[in-house]
């Protein structure tokens, strides 16, 4: 009668298990899968150690499924995806606060509705639709890289990804650290100034490509530009501008980018006890935060934007006025001169008179 398969294959695991047994082999030390399973669930809520200096990351991509109606012309009235998909395009490297990024594609479009809806003379077509939305969407805190193409005494101006503009004010740069070395000058004959063949050569910029006749930021020690051998540097991001749909980024390469120690403040003279002010004299002032410093910069421009095109009507109004006001006085004084000299004219006729008659009494 012939064995089972399973009940064979037993016999066989046991008779080695003996076999090894009295040949005195030591038992196997190969772990279970069960007991790998443990180890590395263990492994993974234990705190990663901090390597310190965090990396730049790129987690300010990210793709978000966003919903939309949208009115589409009735000249897409036989392509209905077509003009959604053109209303879509409109859409691109704009900065849209619902998705609180710059939106660079959209992808997987797709209608909500099986028809369109048409409101009562209106001949758009109202489509609800929904896609898929890749954003650049930086956050204040996060670490990004940029590369370098402007150095100044005031700032730094960087590009994220060849296309967006970070500026790094400097009070945000470590000038403890770091110092601007000013470039030669453009009419410098020092430098090759004149000289055809230097203008038409590639090393007079440097190998990143960045311009450096406008000076860079130096190591004061080691005397190494700022950012690495290809001009990229990594910054915090501090703050987000958004003017006209574009973005750009305020970034920070202090070890503490949000401490108190690096807004700018304006000077505050303190008065002694026991003084008066003095007629005259400016008040004191008082230390401002760095967005009131830079809502006080945008005043300023605009004032200044105001008045070019205001001053000429403004010097029209004034002098056409003290043109009235000359005439005005020059008629007056000529009214005056009249009567002048119609009361002089009586007192003479009237003194006339006197005489004539005093002669005819002594006549009499």
């Amino acid at each position: 009668m012939p064995h089972p398969v399973g009940e064979h294959k037993g016999k066989k695991r046991k008779h080695a298990a003996v076999v090894a047994a009295d040949a005195g082999a030591e038992p196997s030390t190969k772990r279970t899968k069960k007991d790998k399973d443990a180890k590395r669930a263990a492994k993974a809520l234990l705190p990663r150690p901090d390597k310190g200096k965090s990396r730049a990351t790129d987690d300010a991509f990210r793709v978000a499924r966003a919903s939309l109606t949208v009115p589409v012309p009735p000249v897409f009235a036989a392509d209905l995806r077509g003009g959604v998909e053109e209303m879509l395009d409109s859409m691109l490297m704009r900065y849209i606060p619902a998705l609180q990024g710059v939106v660079l594609a959209h992808d997987r479009l797709e209608f909500l509705d099986e028809v369109a809806t048409i409101k009562a003379d209106c001949p758009f077509a109202i489509c609800k639709v929904a896609f898929d939305a890749t954003v650049w969407s930086p956050q204040v805190g996060m670490k990004l890289a940029g590369k370098i193409n402007l150095c100044s005494p005031d700032h730094i101006s960087l590009l994220v990804h060849r296309t967006f503009n970070v500026s790094i004010p400097r009070h945000h740069i470590t000038t403890d650290e770091y110092e601007f070395e000013y470039g030669p000058a453009e009419n410098d004959p020092e430098f090759g100034a004149g000289d055809p063949s230097a203008e038409q050569d590639p090393a007079a910029e440097g190998g990143d490509g960045q311009v450096q006749g406008g000076g860079r930021w130096v190591h004061k020690t080691t005397g190494t530009k700022l950012g690495d051998a290809e001009g990229n540097l990594q910054f915090t991001v501090i703050g987000l501008t958004i003017a006209n749909q574009m973005l750009s980024l305020v970034g920070s390469i202090q070890a503490d980018p949000f401490s108190p120690e690096h807004v700018p403040k304006a000077p505050v003279t303190t008065a002694t006890s026991g003084s008066k002010p003095q007629p005259g004299s400016r008040p004191e002032t008082v230390a401002l935060s760095e967005r009131e410093v830079d809502a006080l910069i945008e005043e300023a421009d605009e004032t200044d934007d105001e008045d070019a095109f205001q001053k000429l009507g403004r010097l029209g109004d004034e002098a056409e006025a003290a043109q009235r006001r000359a005439q005005a006085e020059a008629e007056e004084a000529a009214r005056k001169e009249k009567k002048r000299k119609r009361r002089e004219s009586k007192t003479q006729d009237g003194e006339d008179a006197g005489e004539k008659k005093s002669k005819k009494k002594k006549k009499s």
